[in-house]
């Protein structure tokens, strides 16, 4: 917001614009937090980018031993989402724990990593798991939230994937693509495209999630 003073500098009167000082996105987090990952973007089609935390809490018993003998540290994270108006981010969304801690034992595997970002007013989380392959979730800002419309997922082994899914929750239609070729070695793959009905009531909101691992996104 511009605030106008009027001001005599150097003998000569004039209109001097005073930028008010912008909050910085930090400064909206609950006691107990920190910022883990910042992400900018327009998430409401008004040509102005907003603001996306990724938070991690930091209470110090959740700071372990793991079974290599290393301190680590297993807070778990969430998200704090500001909409940018009149030159101001305001609150519109929270979540502090709906993501596990990068820190999480996978057993035999490395646990899944986490990337968040900002395409075409959409939110996007992606979970990325190596050579096993990802899943995606899509989200988009409506009824003073943000609502799952989008799930895609991906089965690999090594370089071979063996199956594809995608899910519009919009459209409440899911596709479904299997590999058939037994003797793939990745690139050569023969996928059989199967399409289905989704049933789902409502579409699910990004502050009611409570954890991304158990949430049943009807595949």
């Amino acid at each position: 917001m511009k605030v106008y003073i009027t001001a005599l500098l150097l003998g000569i009167s004039g209109i001097i614009p005073f930028h008010a000082q912008e909050t910085l996105p930090k400064s909206f987090l609950k006691t107990g937090y920190i910022v883990f990952e910042e992400i900018h973007g327009d998430l409401n089609n008004d040509g102005i980018n907003d603001c996306v935390l990724i938070v991690k809490g930091t209470d110090s018993s959740k700071v372990v031993i793991n079974r290599f003998d290393e301190e680590v540290d297993r807070n778990r994270r969430g998200i704090v989402i500001l909409i940018k108006k009149n030159q101001q981010f305001e609150l519109f969304l929270e979540n502090y724990d709906c993501f596990y801690s990068e820190n999480e034992d996978g057993g035999v595997y490395f646990p899944p990593e986490l990337s968040t970002s900002i395409i075409n007013q959409k939110l996007y989380f992606d979970f990325t798991h190596g050579r096993y392959g990802f899943w995606k979730y899509t989200f988009r800002i409506k009824n003073k939230d943000f609502e799952l419309i989008g799930y895609d997922a991906s089965n690999n082994f090594g370089p071979v994937i063996n199956k594809e899914t995608s899910i519009n929750y919009l459209t409440k239609k899911r596709l479904t693509k299997e590999n058939i070729n037994q003797n793939s070695e990745g690139g050569d793959e023969i996928f059989e495209e199967t399409w289905s009905k989704v049933e789902i009531e409502e579409l699910i909101k990004l502050s009611e999630i409570e954890d991304f691992y158990e949430l049943n996104i009807a595949e």
